[in-house]
């Protein structure tokens, strides 16, 4: 049988996401950002829809490379302003019964121990429907913001990021036990003090001695996402991540990718498929291909290429603005995305090129048909490159989540590639079909849980 594909909605709580300039179309309702109806209806737009999650982005600090100002990111709403998306679930829960919510959160500036509570209350409010998109950050804005002089090299930011999973997975997985909550009014005892250990990490980066303050949520761990794609990044997704997001142009080069990924979770000693790799698309459809191609060509009349080429500059550390339209671009050895840099690899990019590319405000894969052509064309990215699902960009909000629900959605299901139905359970026995709430046995992090009552009343692990 046909694998079913997954969707996440991409979205961030600001106005210009991906695909930039779109703020200014007169349908879209992006400025509304900053409103709670505007992310209730989208909640309930995409249940209506059978999307897995709304998996939603986040920056710490601000696009300022290219020019070497802010002015094409504050004119154009380039991922400023910005808002904190972990504040947004508790409303979104409280509409929906199924939705999950991918949430990105930077650890280099998010001390363990808080971030810990903030994630089992959320996991609590949303009943088991909350994962973290792990991100270490990539701009020196933000490192300077936070009382830096500059972000920490790149392979040396996925070592930190190492040890703050294992400060989680102590305080997540193993200081509660799963009977540690008895809530006996008879005995007047809420928790059992023999089944809640104390916490003692000292490590490198970080020093934790304290109890997890929350009492087990449905998931313990959220489900686990991760986009890197350098070896330090592969290596640190075959260990921990359970979903991992890459950015494809063409299907060999994600062919390639997807096995990458899949490599390096055997590596580490997990099953290959045990990962679900989701790729960032876009999608323009209408009722005929020839009134998609019409809505393809509004929209590109609204859409800023020099807004998307300015957030691209500030993904590779290249001031874009500072070449002719014709002057050849090479790659530069920085310390921001690597994936983004080595796009620039064969020396034939110029300012030009990259504004053609960037049409459409950014710069993933972009669909343009009928629902029965999109349709098509999704399950030949999934069934030729061996991806599991997307992260369904926006353009017009919220008119193409509405397009795509309505249009592609049903083409899906009608050939078996789609749920038609919400299975049971949090959003990791959603993903995953295994009827298992917390990470799998052969995950790291289970190795935290506690098993047997602990004689020293602590949780010791170097």
């Amino acid at each position: 049988m046909a694998r079913q594909i997954l969707l996440n909605a991409f979205n961030m709580n600001c106005v210009g996401h991906i695909n930039h300039g779109l703020w200014t179309h007169p349908r879209d309702t992006s400025t509304q950002y900053k409103t709670l109806a505007y992310w209730t209806d989208l909640a309930k737009l995409l249940e209506r829809g059978l999307f897995d999650g709304l998996f939603i982005a986040d920056i710490v600090g601000t696009y300022d490379v290219y020019g070497q100002s802010l002015d094409v990111t504050l004119k154009e709403s380039i991922q400023l302003p910005v808002n904190d998306p972990l504040l947004l679930v508790s409303a979104m829960a409280a509409v929906t019964r199924h939705l999950g919510f991918g949430l990105t959160a930077n650890l280099t500036y998010e001390a363990p121990y808080l971030f810990a509570r903030r994630l089992s209350t959320l996991d609590h409010l949303s009943n088991g429907r909350v994962g973290w998109n792990i991100v270490t950050g990539y701009l020196d804005s933000a490192a300077r913001a936070m009382g830096l002089e500059q972000q920490p090299e790149h392979d040396r930011r996925y070592d930190q990021a190492d040890e703050y999973l294992q400060v989680l997975y102590k305080l997540l997985e193993g200081s509660w036990a799963d009977d540690a909550v008895v809530a006996d009014r008879q005995r007047r005892v809420y928790a059992e003090p023999d089944r809640v250990r104390k916490v003692h990490h000292h490590g490198e980066f970080y020093k934790v001695e304290g109890y997890h303050l929350c009492e087990p949520s449905p998931q313990r761990t959220p489900v686990l996402f991760q986009a890197g794609s350098s070896a330090r990044g592969l290596a640190f997704a075959g260990n921990h991540a359970e979903c991992v997001f890459i950015s494809g142009q063409d299907k060999a080069a994600t062919r390639a990718q997807v096995d990458k990924v899949r490599a390096a979770a055997k590596t580490a000693g997990r099953d290959p498929q045990a990962l679900k790799v989701f790729m960032g698309i876009t999608v323009i459809v209408a009722a005929t291909e020839q009134a998609a191609q019409a809505k393809h060509a509004e929209y590109l009349r609204h859409a800023s290429a020099e807004a998307g080429v300015a957030h691209f500059a500030a993904s590779t550390g290249i001031d874009f603005a500072a070449f002719d339209l014709d002057e050849p671009i090479g790659a530069s050895n920085g310390n921001a995305i690597q994936s983004a840099t080595r796009q620039l690899q064969d020396n034939a990019w110029t300012r030009r090129r990259l504004l053609q590319q960037h049409a459409l405000g950014g710069r993933y894969v972009t669909l343009v048909g009928s629902p029965e052509q999109v349709a098509e064309q999704l399950i030949a990215w999934v069934d030729e490159t061996g991806l599991d699902g997307f992260n369904l960009t926006r353009t017009v909000t919220p008119e193409s989540f509405e397009d795509f629900i309505d249009l592609v959605v049903p083409q899906l299901q009608r050939r078996g590639r789609y749920k038609t139905a919400y299975a049971d359970g949090t959003l990791r026995e959603k993903l995953f079909a295994s009827g298992q709430p917390h990470l799998p046995a052969n995950h790291p992090g289970s190795a935290y849980r506690q098993t047997a009552p602990a004689p020293t009343g602590a949780l010791h692990h170097a």
